[in-house]
């Protein structure tokens, strides 16, 4: 089976303009701050006020039919930023480390089905996700045509949520493909764990969007997993404009990647 998946040629250009968007009016346009407090679930880390978090992107997506497919994986927070700009986070991926933990489903819309040749499309059907923390740092390993997996140390759940709205594209590049998603998802802090979140009550929408490079994607016969590919999540409450903040999404989403990618060059 051909490697498929992933945004109609409309989409795509959709994210070419978000990105001339984001030049245009990023210094008039701020996201929602929020503040993490470890100490308060028993974490050993500083607390750390942001309006982004930067995610280095763990999945293996496989297809089960022509038009169908499945993602696991994890979203490990490797730093945070206010105004796109990188900010320290006392004992992130030390004394302690978050991530989140996903499963979802979805199918193509395109009429083209391989990635290697054109603009591929799709959306999520399903979605859901953990957002974690652990003691220490938490390591993740991927090989190719398995899940990925994790070892951390005595991890909690301090918050889920699943799908509102999400999209898939991927993009052919010097023989291969460049594999991106955006997803509006629900956030709901677990219980006994109000204490990490501020404000209260916190946000209840989360908005990512992934951009992984050539390098961190390997095919196999019915998918492909990326291995430390880049990402950004961000929360607001109540959910804005849809098409509005899609733009804005798709824009963030390469930003973040680049902002991960100077920051472990």
């Amino acid at each position: 089976m051909t490697y498929r998946s992933l945004t109609s040629p409309a989409s795509f250009r959709r994210t070419v303009l978000s990105l001339a968007l984001l030049v245009g009016c990023s210094g008039a346009w701020a996201l929602p701050q929020f503040t993490f407090s470890p100490s308060a679930v028993g974490l050993t880390g500083a607390n750390v006020t942001a309006d982004n978090i930067i995610v280095s992107d763990f999945a293996t997506v496989t297809f089960s039919s022509a038009t169908a497919f499945s993602e696991q994986g994890f979203l490990s927070v490797t730093n945070f930023q206010v105004g796109g700009s990188n900010i320290t986070a006392g004992g992130l991926n030390s004394t302690y480390s978050l991530y989140f933990q996903f499963s979802g489903t979805g199918h193509l819309t395109s009429a083209n089905s391989n990635p290697l040749t054109g603009v591929t499309s799709g959306v999520f059907d399903t979605l859901t996700y953990s957002l974690i923390g652990a003691s220490g740092n938490s390591t993740f390993n991927v090989t190719t045509g398995s899940n990925p997996t994790v070892t951390s140390t005595n991890p909690q759940v301090l918050g889920t949520g699943s799908l509102i709205d999400g999209t898939v594209v991927s993009v052919p590049s010097d023989g291969a493909f460049v594999p991106s998603a955006a997803a509006t998802v629900s956030f709901a802090v677990a219980a006994g764990k109000q204490g990490f979140f501020s404000p209260q009550p916190f946000y209840n929408v989360a908005f990512t969007a992934f951009t992984n490079s050539l390098s961190t994607v390997t095919g196999f016969g019915n998918g492909f997993t990326i291995n430390n590919g880049g990402g950004n999540l961000n929360y607001a409450s109540p959910i804005p404009e849809p098409e509005t903040y899609a733009l804005m999404l798709a824009g963030l989403g390469t930003i973040g990647f680049i902002a991960r990618r100077r920051k472990t060059g």
